[in-house]
């Protein structure tokens, strides 16, 4: 049986590279601002602005069993140069915009179901010019623990939290090779992420293959984490 499988984002990055590995198998629904990018994948596409719009639920089936909410933001600055304007913009896309689509949501979630959100290796690792972000991903961590916790064994509910990936969204940190090589080395295995890697571990985590794992923060970072090799 297919699945319905609904990503917020998708047009690009690591939406996409996940909407293009389930859309064979499942009914794949994006809400997302643009589809110029989706004319090749079979999917339904819902004009969808996370941080302005309401979901509109009547192109959605009775019953999803996967959500993935995928819009983050990267303002990496020093704290004196970050204003409280992008303190708030930065929480209300990657957190409180997502707190309002899962409202909207649950109660169509099935039995069984998947919920996979986004986070970043800064959080759990102090880095400098991350306030912003690590505090906007921080708080999706602390929801996703308890959002695993209270519908347990209904629905599962982990998080992906990867180093930097090579997005559209990452274009400034990554717009040129001695850029890409500087990143790269600050990784042990070398290399800056790809929207496959990070796709790869959220497919696993919406499967069947991962039904005994929830309220889960997992790192996708090439090791940065976890292993100092300075």
């Amino acid at each position: 049986m297919k699945k319905n499988i609904l990503l917020i984002g998708g047009s690009h990055g690591i939406g996409h590279a996940l909407a293009k590995k389930l859309q064979n198998n499942n009914n794949v629904y994006i809400a997302s601002r643009t589809k110029e990018e989706l004319d090749d994948l079979e999917v339904t596409h819902i004009p969808f602005d996370a941080t302005t719009d309401e979901l509109d639920m009547t192109q959605m089936p009775d019953e999803i069993h996967s959500f993935v909410y995928c819009p983050g933001s990267i303002n990496l600055k020093p704290f004196k140069m970050m204003s409280l304007d992008t303190f708030e913009e930065d929480m209300h896309l990657n957190f409180f915009s997502m707190v309002r689509v899962v409202k909207t949501i649950i109660g169509k979630m099935a039995e069984g179901g998947s919920m996979v959100f986004f986070s970043t290796v800064a959080v759990g690792t102090g880095m400098p010019f991350h306030t912003s972000v690590a505090a906007a991903k921080g708080a999706i961590e602390g929801f996703a623990k308890s959002m695993a916790a209270e519908y347990a064994p209904k629905l599962r509910v982990n998080v992906v939290a990867p180093s930097l990936v090579n997005t559209p969204l990452a274009g400034r940190l990554l717009n040129n090779d001695k850029k890409v090589e500087m990143m790269s080395q600050r990784h042990p295995l070398k290399r800056v992420g790809t929207p496959e890697d990070i796709a790869n571990i959220a497919l696993f985590l919406l499967s069947d293959d991962s039904t005994w794992m929830t309220g889960q923060i997992v790192g996708v970072d090439g090791g940065m984490s976890t292993l100092n090799i300075s």
